[in-house]
């Protein structure tokens, strides 16, 4: 951010002057929060109605944003089913329009026939269990996460040979970012990018970063190992401020329980991580078990056509 600061600062002032040489009916605002929030506090005093569509995560960090959103924003247009409660409680005006990633899951990606005919493209049979490493889509997640994840596999490979592996290449990197910090490795790996919805239904289990990540995968009922680690000062700050969730896992919160492992900095270490795959590995009914559970997933963040819908709640506000 402070390396496109002055960039930033740029498109901030053209956005305020546009606004008010136009004076539109409607300001809608979409997700990052840093920059939209103070964008709405400055556009308020042109009383044009202000729309924020995909909610910064305030129920649990930086609740300081709430009194911001009360006073600024005209109207909440949250994609996750408990935000909506949320911001009831906290006297916002608020509705769910659904999670905007249903458009893009088609049944293909629950065509076993499909499935096993794209596994053996890579090599990988249908009988055998492919492990999907997914260490983020950030740089510092690349950094914090990649090696553990490999090591996790080296471990399990070192049981059972006949597992195989893919890491999974977020679109935010290309495959020559990954390779410029991959380390060694001896296990079968196959480095993959592609549609993330596409690479994680060919694959059996995940050990996925904490993220909008375990939303796809879980979508895709796909058993998974919740992991985050980070520097430890940052470590500190988050438990200091990342209160009143009982899970920092995004499906687990959907869900409303535990559903799939989470483990947070000195507990997502290879030893524990190792573990709680190997119980997917070892038990196939478990795995049966958790992607039905998953499976409810889909059913709580509403039906496909959440942009239309946003749209929708515009057009009482344009005509």
């Amino acid at each position: 951010v402070l390396r496109h600061y002055t960039h930033i600062k740029k498109v901030f002032h053209n956005i305020v002057a546009e606004v008010a040489r136009r004076k539109p009916k409607v300001i809608l605002l979409l997700d990052y929060p840093d920059f939209n929030l103070r964008l709405a506090k400055k556009l308020k005093k042109y009383k044009i109605p202000i729309v924020y569509y995909i909610s910064p995560q305030v129920w649990a960090w930086r609740k300081s944003r709430l009194k911001n959103i009360k006073e600024n924003v005209d109207k909440m247009l949250v994609v996750l089913p408990f935000e909506k409660d949320f911001y009831k409680k906290n006297g916002v005006s608020v509705e769910f329009v659904g999670h905007p990633l249903l458009d893009e899951l088609k049944a293909d990606y629950f065509d076993g026939h499909g499935r096993d005919r794209e596994r053996e493209r890579y090599g990988v049979t249908s009988e055998e269990i492919w492990i999907g490493l997914m260490p983020g889509s950030r740089h510092s997640e690349l950094r914090h996460h990649l090696q553990t994840q490999l090591l996790v596999a080296e471990k399990l490979y070192s049981k059972n040979t006949n597992l195989k592996f893919a890491l999974l290449v977020a679109p935010t990197f290309s495959n020559s970012d990954v390779q410029r910090v991959l380390p060694g490795y001896s296990m079968p790996l196959t480095i993959i990018q592609d549609e993330p919805m596409k690479m994680i239904s060919l694959i059996d289990i995940a050990l996925c970063a904490s993220g909008t990540a375990t939303l796809i995968v879980g979508l895709l009922r796909k058993p998974m190992v919740i992991m985050y680690k980070m520097n430890a000062f940052s470590a500190f700050l988050a438990r200091q401020f990342v209160k009143g969730t009982p899970h920092f896992g995004l499906i687990n919160l959907i869900l409303g329980r535990r559903v799939v492992a989470e483990l947070f900095q000195n507990e997502a270490n290879v030893l524990r991580l190792t573990e709680e795959i190997k119980k997917y590995i070892d038990d196939k009914k478990l795995r049966e078990v958790v992607a039905e559970e998953l499976s409810q997933a889909e059913m709580l963040l509403g039906t496909s056509g959440a942009t239309a819908r946003v749209a929708e709640k515009l057009k009482p506000m344009l005509f």
